[in-house]
């Protein structure tokens, strides 16, 4: 397991480049944490790095957004579903077995549809503004 320590939010963008670093032959990565823990904000930092342009924001209500950058990315939020038959009707098996990255919030949600070879990025809340990244699967 990596751990990675996030003391302020100035130290995110460089947890995420450590994040990619370590994990670069992969593709999928569920981001675990409490509601606020940071998932969405990480995520942003990370698509910054992969030459992202456009705003990444939280697809709550959405579900997915679709990222242009060096690569293709898909951000999904899973926090409204409620079965996996409904991760099946927005097509999850297809981003997954896409070979793009997927950055998925929830992914507790649907733990049974993760590629075994998915890194598993669980956000521990430690302080008011500091995380540990507790890192599996790279």
């Amino acid at each position: 397991m990596l751990e990675i320590p996030i003391q302020n939010p100035e130290e995110i963008p460089v947890a995420a480049s450590t994040l990619l670093t370590h994990c670069s032959s992969k593709r999928v990565f569920a981001f675990l944490g409490e509601m606020g823990s940071g998932k969405t904000t990480l995520i942003k930092s990370i698509c910054q790095l992969l030459g992202v342009k456009e705003k990444a924001l939280s697809p709550s209500f959405a579900l997915v957004h679709e990222y242009h950058g060096d690569d293709l990315v898909y951000h999904l939020d899973l926090y409204r579903l409620n079965t996996l038959e409904e991760a099946l009707a927005i097509g999850i098996e297809e981003y997954l077995a896409s070979g793009n990255y997927c950055f998925i919030e929830w992914a507790e949600r649907i733990t049974s549809l993760l590629p075994q070879d998915a890194v598993i990025v669980h956000i521990e809340v430690t302080g008011e503004n500091s995380r540990i990244l507790k890192i599996n699967g790279c």
